[in-house]
């Protein structure tokens, strides 16, 4: 499993991860796509935007491979704003690839491309041996 360094491994100041630590022994978590209703809690849907800033940060627009991201979190975002960057795509597997449908992205979240810098994400270098 590819772990994507410099990526922010969860929202500041929040418990929703951006990242696993480490492989699940069973397999990859299937990905699909979840629904987003339009009353889902502020701190979801800013949980959403900081992790679509944080891919847009990292990835920009270039296919990027799953790796360690969180498989919950890539979910809420599947389907629309992340599409598979391969044919056939594996949605069980560490090693699918991803891309950023960006003119979906940037109307679903346009906070993320008028002031990115509103997602300080903090130094992720920090060494916590």
């Amino acid at each position: 499993m590819l772990k994507h360094r410099g990526f922010p491994g969860r929202l500041p100041s929040t418990d929703y991860q951006f990242t696993i630590r480490r492989a699940n022994k069973k397999g990859a978590t299937k990905i699909i796509r979840r629904e987003r209703f339009a009353d889902r809690a502020a701190a979801d849907r800013r949980a959403d935007a900081g992790f679509l800033a944080a891919l847009w940060t990292h990835f920009g627009e270039e296919p990027f491979e799953r790796g360690n991201l969180d498989a919950g979190r890539l979910s809420w975002l599947f389907g629309r704003e992340v599409v598979p960057a391969e044919d056939p795509f594996d949605p069980e597997s560490y090693e699918a690839l991803l891309r950023l449908d960006v003119k979906r992205a940037q109307a679903s979240f346009p906070e993320v491309f008028a002031s990115p810098e509103a997602f300080d994400f903090g130094d992720e270098d920090e060494d916590w041996a």
